[in-house]
């Protein structure tokens, strides 16, 4: 009975202690930057040293599910805000925090237990966030506190396999620790230039020696997980930089002897696969540890020296690129060429730049050793390794997709132009980039080896080698007409394939990956006239044949999702590429084409019938959202006047609208919120209808009407911003079409009358179904008087429409609200209102919104 006491006076004062006293906390789940806002009337108890003693006496005292508890409590007395003491009791009170991390570490058994030792770390962690550097060194026993809390991290790090979670907090401490060192201010030695190369020291040697455990007892490789692993190298980085010749010295001992084992196991007679396997993992490790090094450079604070160490860092990965590079295509290594790539980018983004000198000493050491002499020789070196990895590692996809991201950020800033002239002009790269097709770079290949997913990878690359060819190109439509030379011929193939009984895997596949390259050219394409020269080569005869496939696979989406995206993005007019001169009609023949698509997709799908929940998204939503954003593109553009469809009896534009509404009627509302990319394409293409397009809204059939309205409803309380902003602006159109058709009808002119048809059905309609706008209003009232609030403007523009076309519920609403405070609070409210409508005149919407 004791201990369920204490757990619930423990967790009571917990959960005192977590409460958000300022409303301010955005993510509750956040644990790097939180300060307690402690209220100033509790300052006495905070003030009373026994207070923390209370609760480390708790936590020595306490079984392990309840010392948890009393450490949880701490690390938010750790936490307090600054502002509730004066300087002097700021320090007296840090010194008693110091004085029972202390008593911890020297009976250390509690943190045996798992939770306990988490707890601990958030602790520490908490420490460093809260309080300065410079007072933490005047604390009594620093020196001995210092090491006590260093021995605990080289502990911690030694036995990687416990507590993996909690190693992050404790590479926090020390990676702020380190930062802080240039600020300090005081005369007191802080001793991080004596623990912090330990703690690297630690790091590093802990993480090679896991490799043969994890590769021998089949354990889960910590080198999987890798966003832990980027997070914990980013602290590492800051730490490691503190006297940073003994970090490079140990790195240089290290990936000497590492390489010259794998060398010799290499051309051993008999090869052993489980030791070059070990060596190889510790390989990774250290390519990742040279990267983070390199990567942690910052310009104020390095020096000549600090750059020649890198350069002899950099020396030894580049050694290894030509050794592993030798083994192909015999064998290759993905983690090793995973992180090998993390390093040249990590270089990249140091070394390589319009911003460095170029006589940076990075390259003293690497012009002895490899000839490379600037940036220019590295940009070279690159390019190698990109066409190397293309070349042979086209199998593995993690490789080829990263490999084609690291080209792709070449592709984009300062690298482009010698970049450019390395491919294009240098005869160092043996392969003309010009003229491609899968004879060099097996994954532009259609063969049944590769998975449909591995054709992902064919849009990042053409969209690289478009960005860089387009300099040279310019204007020349006969060296773009070369460029495009291998799609045109794998184009005819697939219509000589569709005219005769064709075989359907091999058009399919051609198919898919001619969707993905020119997406790929279409989104690098942002000039008028580059974008023009690809729609005069893909229209009409192309485009064709891409209908002729929705058409016929529409129930696969491996081979429907690339297309659509493909017409897209077409239909972005991104840098106002798609602003056609006036004499060209080649907008409304765009949209003609995406009209038919997006029809004959729409009308196939529906004839799917019901689907399972586990194949409604694949099969059918995910194609829907993409048409929906291709339609909304095309609406927001401005290359097309709508008006000319009617005006000349064209009817595309009125069938890509009611394509739009038998879509929509087959999603139910629940779905239209629970899929994200659904809601995010429907609701701004809702937006654009409601703002250019009320004729369309107002024609809807009643029960079409109410789905589109109850969607607005529902989406105005979603999280996500996009979708209620959306719900919003959808919402404020129909409201002020409203309103300002009303005001029109007083005027009762003959030709008012005659244009105003559309407004009466919708002002009809609303009458007939009044609760659907007074909900609208209740759910936006108690949004903004109750909730957390994220986008105030928007939720602020339908809401004087909305009072103005129902005065009456909103009276009644405004009542009810105020009933329902409690009673010292009802006239505040009340004041609230009348404030919310001081100088509104009743009939001007537009002038008094923003009042």
């Amino acid at each position: 009975r004791q201990q369920s006491l204490a757990m619930h006076l423990l967790k009571l004062v917990l959960n005192c202690l977590n409460f958000d006293f300022i409303g301010n906390s955005a993510d509750e789940s956040a644990d790097d930057l939180c300060t307690v806002q402690i209220p100033t009337n509790w300052r006495t108890i905070f003030l009373e040293p026994e207070t923390l003693d209370l609760f480390f006496d708790l936590y020595h005292s306490l079984p392990p599910m309840l010392s948890q508890l009393a450490l949880s409590c701490l690390v938010q007395f750790a936490s307090t805000r600054r502002s509730l003491f004066s300087n002097p009791e700021r320090a007296k009170y840090l010194g008693n925090l110091i004085k029972g991390v202390k008593q911890i570490l020297e009976n250390p058994q509690g943190l045996s237990d798992p939770g306990n030792y988490h707890e601990f770390c958030r602790f520490l962690a908490r420490l460093k966030t809260n309080y300065q550097l410079g007072e933490l060194v005047m604390v009594k026993d620093y020196p001995e506190i210092i090491r006590l809390i260093a021995n605990f991290t080289i502990t911690s790090l030694q036995h990687w396999e416990f507590a993996p979670n909690s190693v992050h907090y404790l590479l926090t401490l020390w990676q702020r620790m380190v930062a802080s060192v240039p600020f300090v201010k005081t005369a007191e030695p802080h001793l991080l230039d004596t623990y912090a190369p330990e703690i690297t020291k630690a790091y590093i040697t802990s993480r090679l020696e896991s490799v043969p455990v994890v590769i021998r007892d089949g354990l889960e490789d910590p080198l999987d997980d890798t966003a832990t692993v980027f997070q914990q190298l980013e602290q590492l980085c800051t730490v490691s930089r503190c006297e940073y010749e003994k970090t490079c010295a140990l790195l240089v001992q290290l990936f000497d002897q590492n390489a010259q084992n794998y060398q010799k196991l290499l051309h051993s007679s008999v090869r052993n696969p489980l030791e070059i396997t070990v060596q190889e993992g510790r390989l990774v490790w250290l390519v990742y540890f040279v990267g983070t090094v390199v990567g942690g450079r910052l310009t104020y604070t390095s020096t000549d020296e600090h750059d020649a160490m890198d350069g002899e860092l950099s020396c030894r990965v580049f050694q290894l690129i030509s050794l592993m590079d030798a083994q192909l295509p015999q064998s290759s290594n993905e983690k090793v060429e995973l992180a090998i790539l993390w390093f040249l980018d990590q270089f990249r983004k140091t070394y390589v730049g319009d911003q460095l000198q170029r006589t940076s000493k990075v390259y003293a050491r690497m012009s002895e050793v490899l000839g490379i002499t600037d940036d220019n020789h590295v940009l070279e070196t690159f390019m190698t390794k990109i066409v190397t990895n293309l070349k042979y590692r086209g199998r593995c996809e993690p490789v080829i997709s990263r490999t084609l991201q690291f080209l792709n950020d070449l592709s984009v800033g300062y690298p482009f132009y010698c970049i450019r002239h390395i491919i294009f002009e240098n005869n160092k790269v043996k392969i003309n980039m010009r003229y491609l097709s899968f004879k060099h770079f097996p994954f532009l290949g259609i063969s049944d080896n590769y998975s449909l997913s591995d054709l992902r990878c064919r849009t990042t690359f053409y969209t690289a080698l478009t960005r860089l060819l387009m300099v040279d190109l310019g204007e020349d439509e006969d060296e773009f007409e070369n460029f495009m030379l291998p799609l045109t011929v794998s184009f005819e193939s697939v219509t000589r394939i569709f005219n005769s009984s064709f075989e359907q895997e091999e058009a399919k596949r051609m198919l898919i990956g001619l969707a993905r390259d020119l997406r790929g050219i279409a989104f690098a394409l942002n000039t008028k006239t580059s974008y023009t020269m690809l729609f005069d080569w893909i229209y009409p005869a192309y485009l064709s044949v891409l209908q002729r496939a929705v058409e016929l696979w529409y129930r696969e989406p491996a081979c429907t999702t690339p297309i659509l995206k493909l017409m897209a993005e077409f239909m972005q007019n991104r840098s106002q590429r798609l602003n056609f001169d006036v004499s060209s009609p080649n907008g409304i023949l765009l949209f003609r084409e995406a009209s038919k698509m997006i029809c004959t997709y729409g009308n196939q799908i529906l004839s799917l019938g019901t689907l399972s929940k586990d194949q409604v998204y694949p099969l059918k939503l995910k194609g829907i959202s993409i048409c929906y954003s291709a339609l909304k593109s095309a609406l927001c553009g401005n290359y097309v006047s709508f008006g000319v469809f009617k005006l000349y009896g064209d009817n595309h534009f009125d069938n890509v609208l009611q394509a739009f509404v038998k879509m929509l009627l087959s999603v139910s509302h629940s779905d239209l919120l629970q899929y994200r990319k659904l809601s995010q394409a429907y609701y701004p293409l809702l937006e654009c209808l409601t703002q250019d397009h009320m004729s369309f809204i107002t024609s809807l059939e009643p029960h079409v009407l109410i789905y589109i309205l109850t969607s607005i409803s529902e989406g105005l309380t979603a999280l996500d911003t996009i979708v209620s902003s959306s719900c919003c602006a959808s919402l404020d159109y129909i409201v002020t079409y409203l309103f300002k058709h009303i005001a029109k009808e007083g005027k009762k002119t003959l030709r008012c009358r005659a244009m105003s048809q559309d407004g009466q059905r919708l002002l009809h309609f609303m009458q007939q179904n009044p609760e659907v706008l007074q909900q609208m209003m209740s759910i936006l009232m108690n949004t903004i008087i109750f909730e957390d609030c994220r986008n105030q403007w928007s939720v602020s523009r339908p809401l004087l429409g909305l009072i103005l076309l129902n005065e009456k519920y909103f009276s009644e609403l405004r009542a009810t609200l105020i009933a329902s405070q409690p009673d010292n609070k009802r006239e505040v409210l009340d004041q609230c209102f009348r404030n919310l409508m001081e100088g509104v005149e009743q009939n001007l919407l537009v002038k008094n919104r923003d009042r």
